[in-house]
């Protein structure tokens, strides 16, 4: 027999012409729906994880530390005073075509001091123009309250700062109001506290709340003028045209070999390895889980052709006894198996990109569901019903208040073809069972 007779066989055990009821079809279409439903979450799972990984990312690489960051020494000329320090970035830019921007910072670790409530905070003074002139600062940072104008045309002797959305939640401190930082001097080896008032021109969110709890940005030229940078670290923030080129490690050793005598300087990914690190673990567990599903409802292809095989015993026997290859009908069951894996990829992969498209609205959806059943069960028992009482299924304290999906179709190819791969890889033994069929004994039984 010839493959052409091989296949159009395969297409009958799919696809039969008798209209009888047949308990191996309906097994057959029920683990194709199974392989559907197992590939929807695994779609919108990674779409979601993409997209919340990518949001957080884009914001510590453009907002905490840019593409590269130089850890410059604090001891030396460039440093020792705000206007030889800008300088002294701006010359990046200069000497280097790949280096698109540069923007010089200090970083302090201190404390803030509301009116009631102290807690812990990176002061980060920057140049006053880079909300204005950095595009991930004016792309990324809503500005909440307040005015920024305050703070990129603030006077010489006016302390002024930009908080956090949460750092100001936190510290019940609106634009106007006045607050203390709290940092440390050293007098004649004896460490003391320095307490510097600064007024809220602003208030800013990145959409990240982990980062809005900790910086204050202050201007550069007021950290060198008030505070004590004895234990400060002087940072330049550089841009080149994209984070994720491999062109960002040449570029690293070149400024490493022309400026080490002065300054260290890091990829992004080294300066967030462990968060980086943390958000690939995190995606790779959660697509493990969901592959676990998928082969989970692929037991079904195999059970399915099994049914198959014990169903059309007869006509292998007929087959066979005409001349059919044992190898012949295992490839026709294969491609009954394949086909069930290419029709629930075909069935999944659809609805699985319309659910993550629309996953933030059906997110939202979901919320107030559950937060109008929770508000009925706390009316019934007599509880007060407040702002306290609202529920979040992405909690904005631990992702991104408002993430984008990214839907990868590299991902959703290799998703798809794993579970094609993976529906013929389970119909082998029931297919090699068929082959290795014997007419006489079939007949017998029959």
């Amino acid at each position: 027999m010839k493959i052409k007779a091989y296949l159009k066989f395969a297409g009958t055990l799919i696809f039969p012409k008798a209209e009888k009821k047949s308990s191996a079809r309906a097994s057959l279409f029920g683990a194709i729906t199974c392989i559907g439903l197992s590939i929807v979450p695994l779609i919108v799972v990674i779409s979601i994880a993409n997209g919340m990984i990518n949001g957080m990312t884009e914001r510590m690489i453009g907002l905490s530390t840019g593409h590269i960051q130089a850890y410059v020494a604090a001891a030396i000329d460039e440093t020792s005073s705000s206007e030889k320090f800008k300088e002294y970035a701006k010359s990046y830019t200069e000497k280097y075509k790949d280096i698109l921007s540069a923007y010089p910072e200090i970083s302090i670790t201190g404390l803030a001091s509301g009116k009631t409530i102290r807690t812990g905070a990176q002061i980060r003074a920057v140049s006053t123009e880079v909300f204005k002139t950095n595009k991930s600062f004016t792309n990324l940072f809503e500005i909440v309250d307040g005015d920024l104008n305050e703070f990129v045309n603030a006077e010489e002797n006016v302390k002024v700062a930009v908080i956090g959305k949460k750092l100001s939640e936190t510290l019940e401190l609106k634009p106007g109001d006045t607050f203390k930082i709290i940092t440390t001097k050293t007098l004649n080896g004896i460490v003391a506290p320095k307490l510097t008032t600064f007024t809220v021109s602003a208030i800013v969110s990145s959409g990240y709340q982990e980062l809005d709890a900790l910086w204050v940005f202050i201007p550069i030229d007021t950290a060198f003028k008030n505070l004590s940078l004895t234990n400060a670290n002087f940072t330049i923030m550089m841009n080149t045209n994209d984070a994720f080129s491999s062109e960002i490690s040449r570029t690293q050793r070149i400024l490493q070999n022309d400026n080490g005598r002065y300054a260290n300087f890091y990829r992004w990914n080294q300066v967030h390895e462990a968060e980086y690190q943390n958000f690939a673990s995190t995606k790779v567990m959660l697509i493990f889980i969901m592959i676990l599903i998928v082969i989970v409802a692929s037991v079904n292809v195999s059970s399915a052709i099994v049914m198959l095989v014990m169903e059309r015993q007869k006509e292998i026997a007929i087959l066979k006894s005409i001349g059919a290859k044992p190898s012949g009908i295992t490839l026709s069951f294969l491609i009954a198996g394949g086909s069930c894996g290419v029709a629930g990829v075909l069935a999944g992969v659809p609805v699985g990109i319309l659910l993550s498209i629309f996953s933030p609205s059906i997110i939202n959806g979901l919320e107030w569901i559950i937060n109008k059943c929770y508000q009925l069960v706390l009316m019934i028992q007599g509880q007060e019903i407040n702002s306290g009482n609202v529920l979040k299924l992405l909690d904005p304290d631990y992702y991104i208040q408002n993430f984008t999906v990214d839907i990868d179709i590299n991902n959703i190819l290799i998703v798809s073809v794993l579970t094609i791969l993976l529906s013929v890889f389970v119909s082998i033994i029931p297919a090699l069972k068929a082959g290795k069929e014997k007419p006489l004994d079939i007949m017998r039984k029959s």
